[in-house]
């Protein structure tokens, strides 16, 4: 066929016009990339070798997520490396108002507290994204199951704070709670799950479990003997164990074999970390010996940190954690309240074991949260304008407000979870 000069057959125009509306469309979208916001928020790109993936349960909303970091892999991704970040922007699950379970001790706000930035400080991991505590998803992955906190009164700070991330999501009448000293139990109907605290303050038995003996010199410590607590742990689904604080009275320990069946008398002084490692084997024997990793998953948190010291953080004037409104952002920060002799008899106790334990390192991060505590807010008899003037009498560095840190911990937790 002849073609008339200067003309082009229809196919080969088509192709030109065609490619000449493609280039003006990306050399458009190139320039809106450039001058204006971007329409899509970006998605993790995980790094060679991540296994995880983000779903649109565990996104993290209102973020723009980085790119360099990979999605959470308990294997992959270290819990201490990160820092707190301030995020107005995302208020948190209930407050101390809203949850009815709250105890008065912890309720930092209702108890008078002004400041409020303590509740928005947010923990970023450095590698990898922390998903968000969704009470919806969590509690699917808790139906038909027990999750079980064992420990002193920080461990059941933690276990109050996932009570109250959780219950805001539960009608009333399908909730309930009954608590004793020894055992709170909050059940979800619908889910037929259940969050649990039992109190062992040092997992093993000692003659302070019930009543407490408020002197601590009068304190004696069954180190081999844990069969007392552990009845009590058969048959749960998740247990997550903690014990510090009470080990840490700045004595010796008054240690005891055999039963307290022939009295308090033959018990042994030892150095604290001696103590610990005896205990802590005795219920590390425990769980080798009695738990299924098949049916049951075991977690330990490490230390919780007390803030007795101001000096730790250079402030030579201050009176412990009180008027405390910021962390410390000096990276890799570590005070005096931390023991890293007890941390290293954790390790080894938990590294010589046989049932795959999961540790969950909380001890880094709380660090640095020297603001978080309930200081002088505990409620109480005494007026709160009392405490103000003898804080030093008064202020709690021990224990922390709610919402507050343990919510990060329960973020994470529910993250390995």
């Amino acid at each position: 066929m002849k073609l008339s000069r200067g003309k082009l057959p229809l196919s080969v125009t088509a192709i030109l016009i065609i490619t000449i509306a493609f280039a003006s469309v990306i050399f458009t979208e190139d320039l809106r990339a450039l001058t204006g916001p971007s329409m899509f928020k970006l998605k993790a790109c995980p790094k060679e070798n991540a296994a995880a993936r983000l779903s649109t349960e565990d996104s993290i909303p209102d973020d723009i997520i980085d790119e360099d970091k990979i999605a959470f892999n308990p294997s992959e991704c270290r819990i201490m490396d990160g820092k707190w970040v301030f995020n107005s922007s995302v208020e948190p699950i209930y407050t101390d108002e809203t949850c009815p379970y709250m105890d008065k001790q912890v309720a930092c706000q209702r108890n008078g507290r002004l400041d409020r930035d303590y509740l928005y400080w947010e923990w970023q991991l450095d590698n990898c994204i922390l998903p968000r505590f969704n009470p919806e998803v969590v509690l699917e992955k808790l139906r038909g199951k027990r999750l079980r906190f064992v420990g002193d009164s920080v461990q059941r700070g933690q276990w109050l704070s996932f009570v109250c991330m959780v219950q805001s999501r539960i009608p009333e009448n399908q909730r309930s709670m009954h608590r004793t000293h020894s055992l709170s139990v909050f059940h979800a109907k619908e889910y037929n799950a259940s969050i649990e605290f039992y109190w062992a303050p040092h997992l093993v038995e000692s003659n302070s479990d019930s009543p407490i003996v408020a002197d601590t010199k009068k304190r004696v410590v069954h180190v081999d003997s844990v069969s007392k607590h552990a009845k009590n742990w058969v048959g749960v689904d998740i247990l997550v164990f903690n014990s510090y604080v009470w080990w840490m009275n700045g004595h010796k320990i008054k240690s005891l074999w055999g039963s307290f069946s022939n009295g308090e008398e033959g018990f042994e002084k030892l150095e604290i970390e001696v103590a610990y490692r005896i205990a802590l084997k005795t219920w590390a024997n425990w769980i080798d010996s009695t738990v299924d990793p098949k049916v049951t998953r075991v977690f330990f948190n490490t230390m919780s940190p007390t803030h007795m010291r101001s000096k730790d953080w250079n402030n030579t004037k201050g009176i412990r954690c009180f008027n405390e409104t910021r962390p410390v952002m000096e990276k890799g920060y570590w005070g005096s309240g931390s023991d890293k002799k007890m941390m290293n008899v954790v390790s080894g106790i938990v590294g010589r074991m046989k049932y795959p334990l999961t540790v969950i390192n909380i001890t880094q991060l709380s660090e640095y949260r020297i603001d978080g505590h309930v200081s002088i807010h505990t409620g109480g008899d005494i007026q709160l304008e009392e405490k103000k003037m003898n804080p030093r009498r008064f202020v709690d560095c021990i224990h922390w407000c709610l919402p507050g840190v343990p919510d990060t911990w329960n973020r994470i937790l529910a993250a390995y979870l």
